[in-house]
């Protein structure tokens, strides 16, 4: 059974495998039992379900789920104790279909303008603000709206439904569809389209900004940061359902 606590006196956590929990305070959660790796921050309100073991003291992790996007990361044993409440059941996810995330894209929309114009920079793994990563900021604003999508930009792009999109050629994209970015093997950026190939996202300083801002699809806009995700554009996907995370099996 793994143990967990002081060196001096470790205990069996073994017990908490398998249970649910509610937190009550926004978390930083990591993409190891070791190290300083940021994989996403957990807001207050969110659930989970511990799957296994901990690493051993000083680091006392849980390997865990969050259940409203099921993604898998690693929470601070004194972080779930003191900020968590267990809980019997997940919470039931609420169904979604296309009209109703058509009358909720305002919101989405409106969220991510407001974080615009709130002073922030590019974070890996920020989901909580004002400083996001790409898909960080994706998930927090259709979470704003109650819509949850997956946490990464190649897990986004395989949940939504393909839209055709090519350099200039935007007609078919609506406002809240996702536009992916990538090499040909793998999508590793997105941004939310506004309208008109205009999509707002968040990007790092290797490419010219350090934050989040508005770039265009159409050529002729010699914008350092726009040519460069312009030249990477892999594709774009609308959003036709929730993700159903609180439903996934232990």
């Amino acid at each position: 059974m793994a143990t967990l606590g002081t060196a001096r006196s470790p205990r069996p956590v073994g017990s908490l495998a398998g249970t649910l929990w509610r937190l009550f305070r926004s978390l930083d959660a990591f993409s190891r039992p070791q190290g300083s790796g940021l994989a996403t921050q957990v807001a207050g309100g969110r659930h989970l379900r511990v799957l296994d073991g901990v690493a051993e003291p000083p680091f006392s992790r849980l390997r865990v789920r969050l259940l409203e996007d099921g993604y898998p990361c690693w929470l601070h044993l004194s972080d779930l104790l003191g900020h968590g409440e267990r809980v019997a059941y997940p919470p039931l996810p609420r169904p979604w279909d296309r009209p109703a995330i058509e009358a909720a894209i305002p919101s989405v929309l409106a969220f991510a303008e407001q974080a615009m114009a709130v002073p922030n920079r590019y974070l890996w793994g920020g989901t909580l603000g004002p400083d996001f990563d790409c898909s960080g900021l994706l998930q927090a604003a259709f979470a704003h709206a109650g819509i949850w999508l997956p946490r990464d930009a190649y897990l986004q792009e395989r949940f939504c439904r393909p839209v055709a999109v090519q350099p200039g050629q935007t007609s078919l994209l609506q406002p809240g569809d996702l536009i992916f970015f990538g090499t040909p093997q793998r999508c590793t950026h997105v941004g939310l389209h506004l309208g008109r190939g205009r999509y707002l996202h968040s990007s790092g300083q290797e490419h010219g900004r350090d934050g989040l801002g508005v770039d265009d699809l159409n050529p002729g806009n010699g914008d350092p940061v726009a040519t460069h995700y312009r030249l990477t554009l892999r594709g774009a996907g609308r959003v036709m359902h929730s993700h159903d995370g609180g439903a996934l099996p232990p």
